[in-house]
């Protein structure tokens, strides 16, 4: 009976152990496991590869916030697309709130300025901050 107990609780510190080290043991045994484990394994999740025209086609610009026109040859963009979690983000808020796209950039921007503690005009919402001397 003393060995069951003293066997299982080898075991599993191994396996806890092994599970706090898991990084670790991966970044050492990469080299060495084909690339479908290692992706499998790790949490990278590539992004998606939305080009700004793809963004552009699907009412993710305006004139305010033109995608066409700062794609120009001359421009010097390498990026691939915009933020892909932000651009969810907006159509969710045109579709819950029917707005068009320009406002719905202004209500997420406002929803991360007040998450963030400051009001829509840019001043702190904390009472205790110095605006002025």
């Amino acid at each position: 009976m003393i060995f069951h107990i003293s066997a299982l609780s080898v075991i599993l510190l191994v396996a806890f152990l092994g599970f706090y080290f898991r990084q670790r043991i991966y970044s050492l045994a990469a080299p060495y496991l084909p690339t479908s484990v290692i992706a499998r394994l790790s949490n990278y999740q590539p992004l998606q590869t939305y080009s700004f025209q793809d963004q552009a086609a699907a009412g993710m610009s305006s004139s305010n916030f033109d995608l066409e026109a700062n794609m120009g040859e001359g421009s010097g963009e390498n990026r691939m697309g915009l933020d892909e979690a932000a651009v969810e983000e907006v159509r969710r808020i045109m579709a819950v709130e029917r707005c068009t796209f320009d406002r719905a950039r202004l209500i997420r921007h406002n929803r991360i300025l007040a998450k963030n503690g400051i009001a829509p005009d840019g001043t702190p919402l904390d009472r205790k901050a110095v605006t002025r001397l």
